[in-house]
């Protein structure tokens, strides 16, 4: 009946929607093999660092799945991966309140830049917070990029429009659908406002040469990685990836993340752990 149902579809022109499966990148040789879902650590190049150095001591095959917070945290309660870096404190509190996640561990941190076009047409640039510089891009009805993707970026976009007291919409209000780099450049192409995490602007600001940082330095605006993993008796590579996290906080690891992008960029493209600790 399902075949004879799609064929009609076909005969119809009607083509059904289907649902793609995440990106997976695999690092490491190892034989304890374990699944981690994430977004820009994964997509900005530091999870490779990290999990090529723990594989090659602890005989360990990471599979990266690339997803923003919201996917991550379903496809850890779903029992998909093993383990999640997410930015979203909130949820990762009510998934180990709810029982499917375990072994919170703050890893590091970044903060939010709104980006925009140079000329700064809503006049953010002096904005005293956030708030007020949203404010400032609805009153003009400046375009404005928004991922719409239910990722800690967006859930933390959609946090400000509520302190602002605002429900975004209109012609104005661009949705993507899509990761940060993808956004950021599609900002650039409709001389948009973006809200881009430091860590992304900072490696790929080249992709967006029409914008430029225009507010920063709410401390709203600081985003805080945690990892989480699925709890005792999950099986799979549930244990290898209470491992990894045991590694990611390890004064090993930490000094990764701290110095990563330092050498290209003259900063790091994140924070660790202790200097997080102070937003956390």
């Amino acid at each position: 009946m399902i075949r004879l149902i799609f064929l009609l579809m076909l005969a119809c022109g009607i083509l059904p929607v289907l649902a793609a499966d995440p990106e997976q990148t695999i690092y490491g040789q190892g034989a304890h093999r374990f699944r981690l879902a994430t977004g820009s650590p994964g997509e900005l190049g530091l999870l490779k660092v990290l999990a090529e150095k723990f594989a090659s001591t602890d005989d360990a095959q990471m599979v990266w799945i690339k997803a923003g917070t919201g996917q991550s945290l379903n496809l850890l309660r779903d029992k998909k991966v093993d383990m999640v870096m997410v930015h979203a404190p909130a949820q990762v509190d009510q998934a180990i309140k709810d029982g499917w996640a375990t072994g919170k561990t703050l890893i590091g941190s970044n903060e939010f830049y709104i980006v925009g076009p140079k000329a700064d047409p809503a006049k953010i640039a002096t904005a005293t917070s956030a708030v007020e510089a949203y404010r400032r891009i609805a009153a003009a009805q400046s375009p404005f990029v928004s991922r719409g993707d239910n990722s800690g970026t967006h859930q933390k976009e959609m946090q400000v429009w509520k302190q602002a007291a605002m429900q975004p919409a209109g012609a104005w209000y661009i949705v993507t659908k899509d990761f940060m780099t993808a956004s950021l450049r599609r900002a650039n192409a409709e001389g948009a406002y973006f809200m881009s995490d430091s860590s992304t602007w900072l490696m790929e600001k080249s992709v967006a040469p029409d914008l430029q940082i225009h507010f920063r330095g709410d401390r709203f605006l600081v985003n805080t990685y945690h990892a989480i993993v699925a709890p005792a008796g999950a099986g799979g590579g549930r244990d290898t990836a209470e491992k990894f996290i045991a590694f990611v906080a390890s004064p090993q690891g930490q000094e990764i993340i701290a110095q990563y992008g330092r050498d290209r960029f003259g900063e790091g493209l994140y924070n660790d752990a202790a200097y997080a600790r102070q937003f956390d």
